[in-house]
C-alpha cells in the first residue's frame, strides 16, 4: 500500500465514505481509514448510520409496522388475518441482511473507484500525517500522509453516569436494535428522535414503553403545533411519555432495572425489564489527533470550522457529526461532497437553511427551515397555512389521516421560511419543500404549481394555498 495520498479521509460513515468517493471521482488518489467492525469482528464501512443507526432502525420500524397492521389494521381494508405471530429472529435477520447488503455495496464502490481502504483507528499528527492502529494492536504503527485530510469521525452515544451501560439490561441505542426477545416493560431515557423511534418499534412488538424526558415539552426543536399533535398521537398509541422528568438513579436487581426519577411531584420509582439510554450523541473526537497538532475544539469536542468546513490547520477539513449543526447523515454527505470539490478547486457550498429533518415514527414527522415560534420570537412577521391529512383523499384511501402540513411564509415577500409536517410518508413529502426553498420559492409559487390527484403531496399544495386563505378542500380560516 502507498504511504502518501492526495486525500486521506478519517471515518467511513455517510460523511466520510461519500467524501472519499467524490474525491476519487475528481481524480484524487484517496485513502479512507475506518475502525468499525461488526459483531463478527469483520471490518465494514458505513459507520453508525448503516451499521447500528439509520438503516437497521428503519428496517425494524417497517417490519414492526407491518406486524401491528396485520394484527388489526388490515381488517379495515377487508383483509382478515388469523394466527398472526411474531418471529423476532427472522425480523432481526432481515434487518441484518439489509445492513450487510449496503455495507458490501460501499466496499464495492471503494473498489470501483480505486479507493484505498485502511482498517484501524486513525490519529492525526502534525504536517498532515496520519497514524493508524490496527485492530488488536496496543499502539499506533502504520504511517500515511496526504496533501489534504478530511476528518469525519462521526459521533458516539452520550453516556449517563447514573445509568451505566452493562450491554445486557442497560443498553444504548445500538443495543436496543439487538434484543433477542421483546421486553415486557421497556424504559427509555430520552424522548427525542432516537427514543421515539425505538419506543415505537418495541411498543408495536408488544412492549409496554415508558419514556422519561427531561424537557418540559416534547420535541422542542420542532414546530410547537406539530409537537403538540405528535404528543397527542403517540400517547394515544400507547407510548407512556413522561415530560419534565430527571433520572436520578437506577439499580439492576436480578433481571430487571429499578429506576428512580424526579418530576414536579417528587421522587418516583419504576421497574423495567430493559433500559435504553437515548439522551443524545457527542462528536467522536477523543484520541482523534495528537495534542501537538493544535486542532481547535470546543468544550463538547466539536471541531471548529469555517463556512467551508476548513479547520484551523491548513489542508485539514472536518465534516459530519464532529462539527456544528444537526447530526444528520445527509448533511454530512453534502459536506463531504463540498469539501472534495473545493479541494479540486471548485466553488461548492452547502445551504444550511434547507437541511431537512425527519423522525420515522408513525405518523412521520419532517421539517425544513425555521419554525413558527422561532420566527415570532425573532420579530419576523409571517403568514401560516395549514392543511390536515384528514381532508386528503389519498390519506383516506391509505387509512392514515393523522397529522397536517404547515407552510410558513414571510409576510412581506411571501418567500417560504419553513415547512413542517406530521403524517403519512412525510419523509418523502418534505423533499418537495426542500426543493422549493432551495429555489427561493414563495408560497404563491407552490400554490400555482399543479399537483397530481389524488396524492399526499396535494396536502403541501393546499397548505400553500392556505397561506393566502384560499385552500380548496377546507373551510376558510378565521386567522386571516
Amino acid at each position: 500500500m502507498a504511504s502518501r495520498f492526495d486525500v486521506i479521509v478519517i471515518g467511513g460513515g455517510p460523511a466520510g465514505y461519500v467524501a472519499a468517493i467524490r474525491c476519487a471521482q475528481l481524480g484524487m488518489n484517496t485513502a479512507c481509514v475506518d475502525a468499525w467492525r461488526d459483531r463478527q469482528g469483520r471490518s465494514v464501512l458505513g459507520g453508525t448510520c448503516l451499521n447500528s443507526g439509520c438503516i437497521p432502525s428503519k428496517a425494524l420500524l417497517e417490519s414492526s409496522e407491518i406486524y401491528e397492521q396485520a394484527q388489526g389494521a388490515f381488517a379495515l381494508h377487508g383483509v382478515r388475518c388469523s394466527g398472526v405471530e411474531l418471529d423476532l429472529k427472522a425480523m432481526m435477520a432481515r434487518k441484518d441482511s439489509i445492513v450487510s447488503s449496503l455495507t458490501r455495496g460501499i466496499a464495492g464502490l471503494f473498489k470501483a473507484h480505486k479507493i484505498t481502504w485502511v482498517t484501524g483507528r486513525a490519529r492525526l499528527l502534525p504536517q498532515k500525517r496520519v497514524e493508524v492502529r490496527g485492530h488488536g494492536e496496543s499502539g499506533y504503527g502504520q504511517m500515511i500522509d496526504a496533501e489534504n485530510i478530511i476528518l469525519a469521525p462521526g459521533s458516539v452515544p452520550v453516556e449517563m453516569g447514573v445509568a451505566p451501560l452493562d450491554g445486557r439490561l442497560i443498553v444504548d441505542s445500538a443495543g436496543a436494535l439487538e434484543f433477542q426477545e421483546v421486553p415486557p416493560r421497556l424504559g427509555i431515557i430520552g424522548a427525542g428522535v432516537v427514543g421515539l423511534e425505538l419506543g415505537s418499534v418495541w411498543r408495536r412488538l408488544g412492549s409496554k414503553v415508558v419514556l422519561l424526558e427531561a424537557q418540559p415539552a416534547l420535541l422542542t426543536m420542532t414546530d410547537t403545533q406539530i409537537a403538540s399533535e405528535a404528543l397527542r398521537l403517540f400517547t394515544a398509541q400507547g407510548l407512556d411519555i413522561r415530560l419534565g422528568t430527571r433520572l436520578v438513579g437506577c439499580q439492576v436487581v436480578g433481571d430487571q432495572v429499578e429506576m428512580t426519577y424526579q418530576d414536579q411531584d417528587g421522587d418516583h420509582r419504576e421497574t423495567v425489564d430493559k433500559l435504553v439510554v437515548a439522551v443524545g450523541r457527542r462528536p467522536n473526537t477523543r484520541d482523534l489527533f495528537a495534542p501537538e497538532t493544535e486542532l481547535l475544539l470546543d468544550e463538547w469536542g466539536v471541531i471548529h470550522i469555517d463556512e467551508h468546513c476548513r479547520t484551523n490547520i491548513p489542508g485539514v477539513y472536518a465534516i459530519g457529526d464532529a462539527i456544528r449543526g444537526p447530526m444528520l447523515a445527509h448533511k454530512g454527505s453534502e459536506e463531504g461532497v463540498m469539501v472534495a470539490e473545493r479541494i479540486a478547486g471548485q466553488q461548492s457550498s452547502v445551504n444550511y437553511e434547507t437541511v431537512p429533518s425527519v423522525i420515522y415514527t408513525l405518523p412521520e414527522i419532517a421539517w425544513v427551515g425555521k419554525n413558527e415560534q422561532a420566527l415570532r420570537a425573532a420579530g419576523i412577521d409571517c403568514r401560516v397555512g395549514v392543511f390536515p391529512f384528514s381532508a386528503s383523499g389519498r390519506a383516506l384511501a391509505l387509512g392514515n389521516t393523522s397529522g397536517m402540513v404547515k407552510v410558513i411564509a414571510d409576510a412581506a415577500t411571501d418567500r417560504i421560511l419553513g415547512v413542517h409536517m406530521i403524517g403519512p410518508h412525510c419523509s418523502e413529502l418534505v423533499a418537495e419543500a426542500v426543493i422549493a426553498m432551495q429555489f427561493s420559492a414563495s408560497s404563491e409559487d407552490l400554490a400555482m404549481t399543479m399537483f397530481a390527484h389524488p396524492t399526499l403531496s396535494e396536502a403541501l399544495h393546499e397548505a400553500a394555498l392556505a397561506v393566502d386563505n384560499r385552500a380548496i378542500h377546507i373551510a376558510r380560516s378565521r386567522r386571516h
